[in-house]
């Protein structure tokens, strides 16, 4: 599927989960669409959970949504820091609001239970250890490879990254 034309924000922070970064931040861009990394600090470096560096090229003031198609959240402990931020917050649920995609993977999730009521009567999944956060957030919680439910798309765990990028691009084209 083509994603020529659509533009992604892609949250970090550190303690994020490198795979769950960089496999959609690469599988986007190879299907057309233009990523930008969004943290709390334009040009601040976070470190991943092995340390390796991804640099946020915006901070949450300099992004709208209306200006983009789509936001990826990664796990790792990255989204316990990223949901401290309520610009990022807002971020987040104003995607949804626009039904633009809102994509979430491991404890990303986390950072949805945060935004702004945007869990409430949604079908999703996340890491088993979240599964109760999802839940009293409001949401149908289900242990399955990947979760999509009209612009959101949730999965498990890095194994599901196939499903999970897939799903994305799907949503992405769609839209």
């Amino acid at each position: 599927m083509d994603c020529t034309g659509k533009k992604v924000v892609v949250l970090v922070d550190q303690l994020y989960q490198e795979m769950e970064v960089w496999v959609p931040l690469y599988r986007l861009q190879e299907a057309g669409a233009e990523v930008v990394t969004v943290g709390a600090e334009a040009g601040k470096s976070y470190p991943s959970k092995l340390g390796y560096p991804c640099v946020a090229k915006l901070s949450y003031e300099q992004v709208e949504a209306k200006d983009y198609d789509g936001v990826v959240v990664p796990g790792g402990f990255a989204p316990d820091h990223i949901r401290r931020h309520p610009k990022a917050n807002r971020l987040v649920a104003d995607f949804n609001a626009q039904g633009k995609l809102v994509a979430a993977i491991c404890h990303g999730p986390w950072v949805l239970c945060s935004a702004h009521g945007m869990l409430k009567g949604r079908n999703a999944t996340s890491f088993f250890a979240i599964k109760d956060d999802v839940v009293n957030a409001g949401a149908n919680w289900s242990d399955a490879e990947v979760v999509v439910d009209r612009n959101l798309v949730t999965a498990r765990k890095p194994e599901d990254l196939p499903a999970f990028n897939q799903a994305c691009i799907r949503v992405l084209a769609s839209q």
